[in-house]
């Protein structure tokens, strides 16, 4: 007897929460390519803290590997993919009833696939969202970069929860 489940009744349902977060980020990312002026001179400053602005990212995370050749496009790409796969494949096995995970699961695909859309499309992340305080910048970073981390902190915290009820 198979104890797999059905479509309907497994995590994979919650891949439309991925499909939504990568098209609300690649959406973002177009209108900010189209009415915004490239780089920090061109930001819009919104609060004492927070700007917009429009740069690439040619790494990942906080510019990880941006000064490389190139390889780190293919490299991340790669990356990003087996991730994905086996994130797509985790949800197969857990029921949809699983909210917690799923939707940790979906934010993490969501916004790698938004990202990875900008490495095989423009051959860099797009990135506008500033943090800063005083004169010290967090490096910029989008929604899929958000997404990605949430999703990442979900899990995390779940690890906490689980060990916490085995106690």
């Amino acid at each position: 007897m198979s104890n797999s489940l059905s479509l309907k009744e497994s995590g994979v349902r919650w891949l439309w929460l991925a499909a939504l977060i990568f098209v609300l980020d690649i959406g973002i990312k177009f209108i900010v390519m189209g009415n915004m002026g490239y780089g920090w001179a061109n930001r819009i400053e919104i609060l004492p803290f927070f700007n917009l602005l429009y740069v690439h990212n040619h790494g990942a995370a906080f510019s990880f590997l941006s000064d490389q050749a190139g390889w780190q496009r293919w490299f991340f790409t790669a990356i990003a993919f087996i991730v994905c796969g086996m994130l797509t494949f985790w949800m197969s096995k857990l029921p949809a009833k699983d909210k917690w995970n799923n939707v940790a699961y979906a934010f993490i695909i969501g916004g790698a696939i938004g990202n990875v859309f900008d490495r095989i499309v423009h051959g860099y992340v797009v990135d506008y969202l500033d943090f800063f305080w005083g004169t010290y910048h967090w490096p910029a970073f989008n929604l899929a970069d958000s997404t990605i981390c949430i999703g990442a902190a979900m899990i995390i915290l779940d690890s906490f929860r689980k060990d916490s009820k085995a106690d």
